[in-house]
């Protein structure tokens, strides 16, 4: 990885090298999604030790905003992702993730597979819940 701010706009968009840049919390968004489905499972955030524990491991880490602290998908649902592709947007200052999920295969703490359950309705007032 290298410093995002080191480069220029042409270099960080079109040239080879990983550069994420995190926020001024230190975070990049991670959208999340099961590579055999292409279902979008979950949005989350990571730090920098979240990507380069990811990243070295294979399984995937990210950061608790709520708690302040870096955890291990699965570690209590057994719903462990195992990193197959990462990628990174044009800016990149945003991150996707095509995981295998263990466990279950869900990945919401809802208990579903996605966190992405309810759909706005034509009313755009009322949530439908898509089945568990």
């Amino acid at each position: 990885m290298c410093a995002a701010s080191q480069l220029d706009k042409s270099t960080l968009e079109e040239g080879p090298g990983f550069a994420p840049r995190f926020d001024a919390a230190g975070l990049i968004v991670c959208v999340t999604l099961e590579a055999g489905t292409r279902e979008v499972l979950m949005v989350a955030y990571m730090n920098s030790e979240a990507l380069a524990k990811t990243i070295e491991t294979g399984i995937v880490y990210y950061w608790s905003r709520s708690r302040k602290a870096l955890w291990r998908k699965g570690d209590t649902s057994g719903q462990v992702q195992k990193l197959l592709a990462l990628r990174v947007d044009c800016d990149q200052d945003a991150l996707l993730l095509e995981v295998e999920v263990g466990g279950d295969g869900n990945a919401c703490h809802t208990g579903r597979k996605s966190c992405f359950y309810r759909k706005l309705e034509p009313d755009g007032r009322t949530l439908a819940h898509l089945a568990k």
